[in-house]
């Protein structure tokens, strides 16, 4: 090659390079879905199969998988709200926070769950799997493993369940569940990640679990109470329920109603309930979540979504 050929191909190979270093910006900026969009029709099931329990110990989903699922790994929302200053200290399973609510008055917060742990106005965890939930979590020695926030909190669950009861969740889903479209584990799975679609598959899952992430799904399964966002402000939840969030509630409403459009990108999130945050007064003024990441490293504020859901579990 001649000097100008060099430096003709030298110029091409920044061009390509800055042209992929953006292609990845965008995609880690823009590429965030909380839903999964059933867009596929679906066949009937037999009887056979409709009426068949769930089984299999490994925990695995049938028809679905998590990389198909859509879950959102938050790591493209850099936009944090600005009423909230945090500061974490060096060690990484720390919990030590100091934060202003509402650019108002600062909190410190020192978590002291590994020692004593209080739950919601003095009452019990009434559940052995929600109390594993945040046993393991206190005792985790990573708080926060990055990654898709559904995966981690479906992770948390499914592990403390299995330390419980010896066994996967899936192999206690009730044959109720399942519709002439999918099975058990099926339905499961899609609440569990908000699976918004149009055809009648997808409108065969159940309306008032729709839109309401894992809490709608173990609700549904009969595991536990479904408490919406007027009951998780006043008080009720206990440690180790798991939590939906949306941070617009007409992109709730049309999760709910059925999505069919490729471009449709609402906002999400997925944790577990840690406790409350409450002021000298003794109001909840903010929640302790446990994530990947993304936001546990600060209490919640009210405002943080539009629309909240979690489920107090019974098993």
């Amino acid at each position: 090659m001649n000097d100008e050929m060099w430096k003709t191909y030298g110029l091409a190979r920044k061009w390509f390079a800055s042209f992929a270093f953006i292609w990845l910006l965008c995609a880690l900026v823009l590429g965030c879905n909380s839903t999964k969009n059933l867009n596929k029709e679906t066949t009937k099931l037999g009887a056979e199969k409709k009426s068949e329990r769930s089984s299999g110990s490994d925990g695995t989903m049938a028809g679905t998988s998590l990389e198909d699922l859509g879950f959102d790994d938050h790591f493209g929302i850099w936009v944090k709200p600005g009423a909230f200053t945090s500061t974490i200290s060096d060690s990484s399973d720390s919990l030590t926070q100091s934060a202003k609510v509402n650019g108002a008055s600062e909190i410190l917060l020192r978590d002291s769950l590994d020692n004593e742990f209080v739950t919601p106005n003095g009452s019990e965890i009434k559940s052995a799997v929600a109390d594993k939930i945040v046993q393991n979590y206190v005792t985790s020695k990573n708080k926060s493993p990055g990654g898709h926030c559904l995966t981690v909190s479906k992770k948390r669950f499914e592990k403390a369940y299995e330390d419980v009861h010896g066994h996967s969740v899936y192999e206690d889903l009730p044959a109720s569940m399942a519709t002439e479209y999918y099975t058990s584990r099926e339905v499961y799975d899609y609440l569990y990640v908000s699976a918004s679609g149009i055809h009648n598959g997808w409108r065969s899952l159940p309306e008032k679990y729709r839109g309401q992430g894992h809490a709608g799904a173990i609700a549904y399964a009969g595991m536990g109470t479904l408490v919406d966002g007027y009951g998780i402000w006043s008080g009720e939840l206990r440690p180790g329920a798991p939590m939906q969030v949306w941070r617009h509630r007409n992109d709730y409403e049309k999760v709910v109603r059925g999505v069919n459009h490729k471009n449709f990108d609402p906002f999400g999130h997925s944790f577990i309930f840690i406790g409350y945050v409450r002021d000298e007064k003794n109001e909840i003024i903010g929640i302790r979540i446990a994530d990947q990441g993304y936001q546990g490293y600060r209490p919640l504020l009210p405002n943080d979504y539009e629309v909240w859901w979690a489920v107090n579990l019974s098993i």
